[in-house]
C-alpha cells in the first residue's frame, strides 16, 4: 500500500494524477474534541489508462513537514474531474485548510439520486450494487489521528476511492445515456459555492434557527452567538465546550443584569460568571443591548402567507411529486421538499426550486397544472395516475 509521507513523494503521486481525467477523493477527520476538522487521511485513486495501471494512495497529513499545496492545486485543475461521495464535509476542510474547492466535481450521491437509487444512498450500498463487492465496515470507528494505523484501517480508507470508479463510471454512463448530466451539475453547482463553507462570527446567529422575529432577542442572541463563535475558534474547541446553544437561547430571551444573575442562568455552568469567559459573555450582552438587529433578519424570517395552503392540495402535490419522482427514477427530495410543496399549495411560487431547471420539467409544470384544473389524479385499476385533462 502506498502511504504518501513526505512532499517528495506527494510531487510525485500528483505527477502521476494530473494525467488521469478524473481521480477519486476521500478523506478521514475529526471534530468531535475541535472546532476545525483535523485532516487524518485523504485518500486518492485514479484509473488505469492503457497499459499503465491506475494509481492508488493514501496522504498523511499528519506526517511532520508533509506540504499538501501540490495536492490543493491538483483538485482545483480544470481539466481533472473530482470525484467525491457526499462531498459537502471532504469540500469544507479543502476549504478551510487549502482554500481550494474541487472543480470539476462529481458528487456520486447526488448522481445516484438522479439514478434512482433512493434518498442519500450510502457508499455502501453502490459499491455492493454497481462494483459487486462488500465494504468491510469494522475499522469504521477508528480514531484517525492515531499513528500508526493498521494494515486492515488502512486497507478500509482505501476501499472508499478504489471502488468508487467503478461506481463513477457506471453512474455516469448512466447519466449521458439518459441526459441527465446536466442535473447533477446543477446540484453540485451549489456545493461549490464559497460562501456555504465561510464561518462568520456574525452570521453565527442563523445555525441557532430562532422562531422569533423579535428584533431585541435578535440583536442579543447574535451578539451572544458571534461571541461563541469567536472563542470556539480561537480556542479550536466545539462550539458547546464553550457554552450550550440552551444557554445563548435563554440569556437572549431573558439577558441578566449582573454576574450574579448570569449564574442563575440554568444551563449556565456553576462558576462560569466569575471566569474569563464570563467577562467575555458579559460584555458580549452589554453590547446586545444597545446592538441593532442582525442583517438578514427580514430574509430569515418566514413572511405570513396570503393565504393557508389546503391540506388537501398538500397531499394532491405530494401524490404527484411521487408518481413523476417515480416515473424518472429520482428520489422526491431531489425535485421539491416540504417547503416546496406548501408554498406551490398556496400559490406562492417565488423562490421556489421545484418549479426552475430540471425540476421544472420533471414536476413543477405539472404542479402548476393540477393546480389550475388542466391536470387530475386518478385511480386506474388501483393505481394512482396522471390524467391531463381537455378544455
Amino acid at each position: 500500500m502506498r502511504i504518501i509521507e513526505t512532499s517528495e513523494q506527494l510531487a510525485s503521486l500528483v505527477a502521476e494524477l494530473s494525467v488521469a481525467p478524473y481521480i477519486t477523493v476521500d478523506t478521514e477527520f475529526l471534530r468531535d474534541q475541535t472546532y476545525y476538522p483535523k485532516l487524518c487521511l485523504i485518500q486518492v485513486a485514479s484509473p488505469k489508462l492503457g497499459d499503465r495501471p491506475g494509481a492508488e494512495a493514501i496522504i498523511d497529513p499528519l506526517a511532520p513537514g508533509l506540504d499538501l499545496t501540490p495536492f490543493y492545486d491538483l483538485i482545483k485543475r480544470p481539466d481533472i474531474i473530482k470525484v467525491l461521495h457526499a462531498a459537502r464535509q471532504d469540500i469544507e476542510i479543502f476549504f478551510l485548510q487549502g482554500g481550494a474547492i474541487p472543480m470539476p466535481l462529481f458528487d456520486s450521491q447526488v448522481a445516484a439520486m438522479v439514478c434512482g437509487f433512493g434518498e442519500s444512498a450510502s457508499y455502501e450500498t453502490l459499491a455492493r450494487r454497481l462494483a459487486e463487492v462488500e465494504i468491510d465496515k469494522s475499522a469504521r470507528f477508528t480514531d484517525w489521528s492515531r499513528r500508526p494505523l493498521s494494515p486492515r484501517q488502512l486497507e478500509y480508507a482505501l476501499a472508499d476511492v478504489t471502488h468508487l470508479r467503478v461506481i463513477y463510471e457506471k453512474l455516469a454512463a448512466q447519466l449521458e445515456k439518459t441526459g441527465r448530466t446536466s442535473w447533477v451539475a446543477e446540484e453540485v453547482a451549489a456545493l461549490q459555492d464559497p460562501a456555504l463553507y465561510r464561518i462568520e462570527p456574525e452570521m453565527a446567529w442563523k445555525r441557532l434557527k430562532p422562531r422569533t422575529s423579535n428584533k431585541k432577542f435578535l440583536a442579543m442572541l447574535a451578539a451572544i452567538a458571534a461571541w461563541r463563535e469567536r472563542e470556539a475558534q480561537s480556542r479550536d474547541i466545539p462550539r458547546g465546550r464553550v457554552l450550550k446553544d440552551e444557554a445563548l437561547s435563554e440569556i437572549a430571551a431573558h439577558p441578566p443584569e449582573s454576574g450574579e444573575a448570569l449564574e442563575k442562568v440554568r444551563a449556565v455552568p456553576k462558576g462560569f460568571a466569575n471566569s474569563k469567559l464570563g467577562k467575555g459573555l458579559t460584555d458580549a450582552i452589554e453590547f446586545g443591548r444597545t446592538a441593532p438587529p442582525p442583517e438578514g433578519i427580514e430574509t430569515e424570517r418566514s413572511p405570513r402567507r396570503r393565504r393557508e395552503p389546503s391540506p388537501a392540495a398538500i397531499d394532491l402535490l405530494k401524490t404527484l411529486l411521487r408518481l413523476r419522482a417515480e416515473a424518472v427514477g429520482v428520489a422526491p427530495r431531489l425535485i421539491a421538499n416540504a417547503d416546496d410543496i406548501e408554498k406551490l399549495a398556496a400559490h406562492e411560487d417565488d423562490g421556489v426550486v421545484a418549479l426552475t431547471g430540471w425540476r421544472a420539467e420533471v414536476f413543477g409544470n405539472d404542479a402548476r397544472l393540477l393546480r389550475k384544473g388542466d391536470l387530475a389524479i386518478a385511480l386506474e385499476n388501483g393505481n394512482a395516475v396522471i390524467v391531463e385533462l381537455e378544455d
